[in-house]
């Protein structure tokens, strides 16, 4: 069986569209909250670690999913969901030769900045880690943080792992829907 591009008037579209919507909202409130939090950390101390109250709040009770990892869950279905639904505006002749060209390099070089960004604080997350133990006692792992790039403004490295993580995935994903052959819109389905 070929496998084919989803229409508009196939069943799967709206399940699509609907769990597109519920991870548009997901992200959204999360960065609602998340630029909430981080004012008030600002403006009572003068100072944040980017993604901790983020990486630090569970939903919908204790000890369940993070904010964060709904962040990372819903980035990727939603970009899946995009992927399926949106295929028209790219398919065919609509994005051809220079502008094609520019965009996997532009795809590509993304997905190595963010696999390298993944590696770095993983080995950071690692290093924290194995630092904490010397003395004896597990450092909590939830609170790590790195100065990098600004010291002034740390990431929880957790947050910046799965953040970076999602954008790799994401844009390895989009690479490989750049260089796969394109349907025509017109082709009829066998």
């Amino acid at each position: 069986m070929k496998s084919r591009h989803l229409e508009r008037t196939d069943k799967g579209y709206k399940v699509f569209l609907y769990i597109f919507y519920v991870c548009g909202f997901i992200m959204a409130s999360s960065l609602i909250f998340g630029v909430y939090v981080t004012m008030i950390e600002w403006m009572e101390n003068g100072t944040y670690v980017m993604g901790e109250a983020i990486h630090n709040t569970t939903i919908p009770f204790e000890n369940f999913a993070r904010v964060s990892t709904w962040i990372f869950f819903s980035t990727i279905i939603g970009w899946y969901c995009v992927s399926r639904i949106g295929w028209r505006r790219t398919a065919g002749n609509k994005i051809v030769g220079t502008r094609m060209a520019l965009l996997q390099l532009m795809l590509l070089g993304f997905s190595i900045i963010t696999l390298f960004e993944v590696l770095y604080n993983f080995s950071i997350l690692t290093a924290q880690i194995s630092a904490g133990i010397v003395d004896g006692v597990l450092p909590d792992i939830d609170k790590l943080s790195i100065g990098y790039p600004d010291p002034d403004r740390p990431w929880n490295t957790i947050f910046a792992i799965k953040m970076f993580f999602a954008a790799f995935i994401i844009s390895t994903h989009a690479f490989y829907l750049s260089t796969k052959p394109r349907k025509p819109l017109n082709e009829p389905d066998v």
